[in-house]
């Protein structure tokens, strides 16, 4: 069994904190947010990290980090979210998910500071009746939620964000195939395919690809929440912006969320060359990207959420606060959903009936 030589300390290029070897992930992993850091293990056993990223992250200097201003914060032990607000506020429950397991964890070294934000446009009592409305629009929702609507649960937040640049080189290569048609004995047709080999390159500029580092807020509906206009309306970011809200602490790192936003860039080029693509149809479809020019920004958005419990499981309702997009989860109405299949049921037994 291969032991490790610890002779030198690797800093957590996210918080600060002393990252350490995790053989299960082969990687060296922060203690205190969670920071994977890629590293190699060599002959003798010491340990060299191996992603460039991380050296970036490590150059970013301390007047760099922090919020500006004297900030609490607390991680809640239900949902793993970190929050930060004015240090007179008293947290008694998660803004997340409602919980009253709250840790403080003001001991954490600075996190990278934000250089710029999207500030709240959409006012309280408008996302208050938008919401009422939405939950009314919902036909299989319980009914006395459109009520009720429960938005005293109401919190306005900044959520971390990581956005990412590049330009992307992709050849790519794919089967493109071409139908025919011919008659058999019976006279039916019978389609078939020509299949041919087909190439091109798509040259692509991404430009603020946007990745959550949220664990606060359920990841789909972040993604329904988009577009924000990262591109046009964002502000250098001032500590006096955050007065008065709540921020959640980035928990998702840049080293991961790079990682995310390359496979999403790719997913994008794979969309755009298969569009290229010749013929009817198409068939392995393959893609070889190259990327230059790479940038990143770590940014702050505003978000509405609401979250509740019904029964024995919590939902959440979240709001643009920007635009003003909703999107949300509620409990369905069985009942509803009884009568909906009954009603079905004694519809097909007329229409089986009538056509005997």
């Amino acid at each position: 069994m291969t032991e490790v030589t610890a002779i030198s300390k690797f800093a957590c290029p996210g918080c600060g904190g002393e990252a350490v070897w995790t053989p299960a992930k082969k990687s060296l992993v922060c203690p205190y947010c969670g920071t994977v850091s890629p590293a190699e293990l060599k002959a003798d056993g010491t340990l060299i990290e191996e992603n460039d990223l991380v050296s970036a992250l490590r150059s970013i200097p301390d007047d760099q980090r922090g919020w500006e201003a004297q900030r609490k914060t607390v991680r809640c032990q239900s949902c793993q979210a970190i929050s930060v607000f004015d240090q007179k506020r008293v947290a008694q429950r998660c803004d997340f998910c409602g919980s009253s397991a709250l840790l403080d964890v003001n001991d954490m070294q600075a996190p990278i500071r934000p250089g710029s934000l999207l500030p709240f446009k959409i006012a309280e009592g408008t996302v208050r009746e938008d919401i009422r409305r939405w939950y009314g629009s919902h036909f299989w929702a319980r009914s006395n939620l459109s009520d009720k609507a429960l938005t005293d649960t109401l919190h306005g937040l900044y959520l971390p964000y990581w956005t990412f640049d590049a330009h992307a080189e992709c050849p790519w290569q794919a089967e493109a195939g071409y139908h025919y048609y011919t008659r058999d004995s019976q006279g039916r047709q019978q389609q078939h395919t020509r299949w041919e080999h087909a190439s091109g390159h798509v040259s692509e500029d991404f430009d603020d690809v946007l990745v959550p580092a949220s664990k606060g807020v359920h990841a789909a509906l972040l993604s329904a929440l988009e577009p924000f206009p990262t591109t046009t309306e964002l502000v250098p970011y001032d500590a006096g912006y955050l007065s008065g809200w709540v921020v959640e602490q980035y928990q998702i790192d840049l080293i991961q969320s790079a990682q995310h936003s390359r496979q999403r860039m790719d997913g994008l080029l794979r969309q755009t060359c298969s569009s290229q693509v010749p013929g009817d149809t198409q068939r392995n479809l393959q893609i070889a990207p190259e990327y230059s020019a790479q940038t990143f920004k770590h940014i702050l958005l505003p978000i509405w959420l609401l979250t509740y419990t019904y029964g024995t499981k919590n939902y959440q309702v979240a709001v643009n606060g920007v635009t003003g997009k909703i999107t949300g989860e509620y409990p369905l109405s069985w009942v509803k959903i009884t009568i909906a299949v009954i009603l079905g049921l004694i519809l097909l037994f007329i229409f089986i009936s009538y056509s005997n």
